[in-house]
């Protein structure tokens, strides 16, 4: 807890990554290695030197188990199907430091090491939006157009931090607020519907979190109301200034209007290579219960072929052969991993979310003061932008991607386990039960228990002792 290097670790574990861009052909593979091994590296450091909890937790027990499950069972599938090594390293590299990240993150750390890893991560999701911006307007061809690819994944991370802060902290200064609405312009002049159609999810997210009741649900709807009419605002100036953006904008509406949606081509993109994914994996009883393995090659199915007649030759969509991890998080989980495998991390992901979340709207209004409560509003937000992240994409191809997303799952199962002993301990306290005379350990509190109730031995198995003593027998 008082390594003078803890700082420097967390750091090296969250920021490299952030300037790791898999789109960039021109990246160099040592590149891509030194960042990726500096990253695990800290990551590593930091377990060696984290407490350690001393009280066990179900939801804890749960998402780990299940989060194991998808690691190891992809060792197992792997070994099964037999696909090409390399692929199957490169695709689960990102769940790999997912792993790490959730490692890091699910630790009973003091409100000082909390702090520095929240300040870390903020650091890197602007570090990350800003080399990705900056990249593509210095590699643009001067039109002002800019490509979706370079979007970082963790784009509405960083929206879901700021809404925390202007929803329940309340705190709108005026960098946040200049933050938050640079996110927008950068979501309307990279012309991204499912980032926009993410932050409005997450608007709706902050609105029913901060309204437990049908009294503070209008003070909620009033500041999603406000935030909704910036962003139209927002909108409204962007076209104003970029009148191109605003083009493509009518042409997509006017596309969706004219045209059937079966005729927009990244729609059948889309459509055909989840038609395929699904289609290996019913193709037999042993690949729907283990899946096709991460780094499975796929392709786009033959039955949207007519689809895509003047748009693309036979010979060519025959010739697509894809094994990176696919466009859609939840249909390739299923396809890398089938029922035993694949459905572990979505029910991990969305059952700490909503757990997480309805203790969350609970204690903020019955125990506001309960320590750690702001740790666990701010990684409910980060981890919430997996699922919104997921209508655009695969939140979980890219490496960056998966660090953050680790730590905002640990940092909400453990705050979630240690609120809730807080809870359970005044609980006890109002029932008359008195606290025994014992000092925590690694950063929990003691346990409250019925005099006549015998107390469990969670003591580690070697206690601290003064220096020069003998260990106790």
């Amino acid at each position: 807890m008082r390594n003078k290097f803890a700082v420097i670790w967390i750091w090296l574990c969250l920021l490299p990554l952030a300037f790791d861009f898999k789109g960039v052909e021109a990246a160099s593979r040592t590149v891509d290695i030194l960042l990726t091994v500096t990253s695990m590296g800290a990551a590593c450091a930091i377990l060696l030197i984290a407490p350690r909890f001393a009280r066990r937790s179900r939801m804890r027990t749960l998402v780990t188990s299940l989060f194991l499950l998808t690691i190891f069972g992809s060792v197992a599938t792997q070994l099964l199907q037999g696909n090409d090594a390399g692929n199957y390293a490169r695709v689960i590299l990102p769940f790999l430091l997912m792993l790490l990240g959730y490692f890091v993150g699910c630790r009973p750390w003091d409100a000082q090491r909390l702090e520095q890893i929240e300040r870390a991560m903020i650091g890197s999701l602007i570090a990350s939006i800003v080399f990705g911006v900056g990249f593509d307007m210095a590699t643009s061809d001067g039109t002002g157009n800019m490509s979706m690819h370079v979007v970082p994944v963790t784009f509405l991370c960083l929206q879901g931090l700021l809404l925390h802060e202007f929803v329940f902290a309340q705190r709108i200064a005026k960098l946040a607020a200049l933050l938050f609405l640079a996110t927008i312009v950068v979501e309307i002049v990279c012309a991204t519907p499912s980032l926009l159609v993410g932050t409005v999810l997450l608007i709706a997210y902050a609105t029913w979190l901060a309204a437990p009741s049908i009294r503070p649900f209008f003070t909620a709807g009033l500041r999603a109301v406000a935030i909704l009419t910036l962003l139209g605002a927002m909108a409204a100036a962007t076209a104003t200034f970029f009148p191109t953006v605003a083009q493509q904008f009518m042409q997509h509406m006017s596309f969706a209007k004219d045209v059937p949606a079966a005729r927009d081509p990244v729609t059948i993109a889309r459509l055909a290579e989840m038609k395929d994914q699904v289609d290996q994996t019913t193709s037999s009883t042993l690949s729907t219960m283990v899946g096709m393995g991460y780094g499975h090659d796929y392709r786009y199915s033959p039955s949207y072929l007519p689809d895509l007649a003047g748009m693309i030759s036979e010979k060519d969509f025959y010739a697509i052969r894809i094994w990176a991890a696919g466009h859609d998080f939840w249909v390739y989980q299923f396809f890398a991993g089938g029922l035993l495998f694949g459905l572990a991390l979505p029910l991990a992901v969305l059952w700490a979310l909503w757990r997480g979340s309805m203790a969350y709207r609970a204690w903020r209004h019955r125990a506001p003061d309960a320590p750690h409560l702001s740790v666990l509003g701010r990684a409910l937000f980060v981890l919430a932008a997996l699922p919104a992240t997921s209508i655009g994409g695969n939140p979980l191809g890219d490496r960056f991607s998966g660090v953050v997303f680790g730590v905002a799952l640990g940092l909400v199962v453990a705050s979630y386990a240690r609120i809730a002993h807080v809870m359970q301990m005044r609980a006890a306290e109002a029932a008359g039960y008195e606290p025994p005379q014992r000092p925590p350990w690694f950063g929990t509190p003691p346990d409250i228990r019925p005099q006549d109730e015998p107390l469990p031995e969670i003591l580690p198995a070697n206690p601290s002792r003064a220096p020069g003593s003998l260990p106790a027998q």
